[in-house]
């Protein structure tokens, strides 16, 4: 049975020592939380060591991303066996503020998802549209193409340690939603193109979230659809009480 996942992005947010208040506030709720979500806490480089000793087994601690190169004189960047010493688990790639900002495309982001795989990390895989895309109806073969650049070499047992987060990009950020029907349609598009190539068991196992505006006033409509296994959130991660309302509303 696939998980049920809600992710927090923090981006590009919080000193060190707000990093530790938000975490502990976090990790103080989620105690007080039945519940079966797993949590995952994309947090910025300089948090990772102290999220993920504050967190221990309550969240998966994630980094935004890492380095498609193993080592060397790459200066800035950041490995993916530097991100699983500091005890972090995860990694989320390919979020389109990366595709648009740093121009990494699915090549890159192939090799970035086979060195973080090689590392034990589970994979968060960003993919979705522009506005143009969806309003010139491209937006299924955009994120088709995403999925199928940058997944479709791995084995049925490498892909099962990756998540699909769909962001429709004309929405992140911008106060607009993508309606729960429209996520549940690329949703169930995107199981399909995943069960066409590893088989239908595997998809159905496979979680696919959304973000894109996901906030505590539109959480729970967006996680009863059936193909929404959670989602990918942004600003309202960065609030505890706004974050634990939408890990209540499932």
């Amino acid at each position: 049975m696939r998980k049920k996942i809600v992710a927090g992005n923090w981006k590009m947010n919080k000193s060190l020592s707000e990093g530790k208040i938000l975490a502990n506030e976090l990790s103080q709720g989620l105690f007080k939380i039945n519940t079966d979500v797993q949590i995952v806490l994309g947090v910025p480089f300089i948090h990772l060591s102290s999220v993920a000793e504050i967190m221990q087994s309550t969240a998966v601690v994630s980094a935004q991303d890492c380095s498609h190169e193993v080592s060397g004189a790459f200066t800035g960047e950041i490995s993916a066996s530097m991100v699983a010493s500091t005890g972090a688990n995860a990694v989320i790639l390919g979020h389109s503020e990366r595709r648009m900002q740093h121009a990494e495309d699915n090549a890159l982001l192939s090799d970035k998802v086979n060195v973080s795989l090689s590392n034990n990390l589970q994979v968060i895989y960003c993919c979705g549209e522009v506005l143009k895309e969806r309003e010139t109806n491209q937006h299924f073969g955009v994120v088709e193409s995403q999925i199928k650049e940058a997944l479709f070499h791995l084995t049925e047992e490498q892909i099962s340690h990756v998540v699909i987060a769909y962001e429709p990009v004309w929405a992140i950020g911008t106060g607009v939603t993508a309606s729960s029907d429209q996520a549940q349609e690329m949703h169930a598009h995107i199981r399909k193109v995943i069960a066409d190539k590893y088989g239908n068991d595997l998809a159905q196992n496979t979680s696919i979230i959304y973000g894109g505006s996901c906030k505590p006033s539109n959480a729970k409509e967006l996680f009863l659809k059936e193909d929404v296994d959670g989602g990918l959130i942004g600003g309202a991660s960065l609030v505890a009480s706004d974050f634990l309302q939408i890990i209540q509303s499932y």
